[in-house]
């Protein structure tokens, strides 16, 4: 079970914005970088990245501060936000990032990420937003009639590395993960699934390591660390003996 720390980049800064309304944002860290420092001397060990920019405008915006980020640090990242075609996803993976997450091009191009994920094998994620089920693009701006669970199976067979499953309600607003749902995808595909939007304190890690969420790859955290109500080490520590056991009781 992996805890990613997120920083969403906004006009060069780490922001978080709540239920993906850039009008909303608050501002954590003006140096992306000096926070991906932070991050992993705290422990962790994959970073994870939105150009929330890129998202609107369909293009890369913050890339001098992604390019800081991945000069600052060792352990692997992954983007979302503005990738949509193949000079894109081959650009940022060979500048380092381990993986790139194709979100609108999920559901507007999908055989942008077949291709993708074909050349680039193990390196490509979707990003599946959704609000009561059903999946939203373009930086959230444009809701779909897709349902998260059928866009997750339409890959199947793609080779994708994973699946990032952002309850856009819930994020930014501190009121937990959509476990449920994100259990419910994460039962229907065999692609690993990483819940995202709303973890919110000690009590979410611990939720996280129940049974019925044994299935997750893992979760994203950006508030609740940004202001201190999950502790990172403690929080790392608890996932990491929860993983233990139940691998000892599996």
């Amino acid at each position: 079970m992996i805890l990613y720390p997120a920083i969403d980049l906004k006009q060069g800064r780490c922001v978080r914005l709540v239920r993906g309304d850039m009008n909303r944002a608050t501002v954590f860290n003006d140096d992306p970088a000096a926070q991906a420092r932070a991050f992993e001397a705290a422990g962790f060990t994959y970073l994870h990245m939105v150009d929330l920019d890129g998202a609107f405008a369909g293009r890369p915006v913050n890339g001098e501060a992604v390019c800081a980020i991945l000069d600052a640090i060792s352990i692997p990242a992954q983007l979302g936000g503005g990738i949509r075609d193949m000079a894109t996803v081959g650009f940022w993976l060979e500048r380092g990032l381990a993986r790139v997450i194709l979100g609108t091009a999920a559901l507007r191009d999908p055989v942008l990420v077949r291709d993708a994920a074909r050349a680039f094998p193990g390196q490509v994620a979707v990003g599946i937003d959704a609000r009561d089920g059903r999946v939203a693009i373009e930086g959230w701006a444009e809701a779909s009639d897709m349902r998260d669970i059928e866009l997750a199976k339409r890959f199947e067979d793609a080779g994708v590395a994973a699946i990032v499953h952002t309850d856009i309600a819930r994020d930014g607003v501190l009121k937990g993960l959509n476990l449920e749902a994100t259990a419910a995808l994460a039962e229907a595909t065999e692609i690993p699934v990483i819940a995202s939007g709303g973890l919110a304190s000690m009590a979410d890690i611990k939720a996280l390591l129940k049974a019925s969420n044994r299935k997750l790859n893992g979760a994203i955290s950006g508030r609740a660390l940004y202001d201190g109500r999950i502790d990172g080490p403690a929080a790392l520590a608890l996932l990491a003996r929860g993983s233990e056991e139940g691998g000892r009781n599996a």
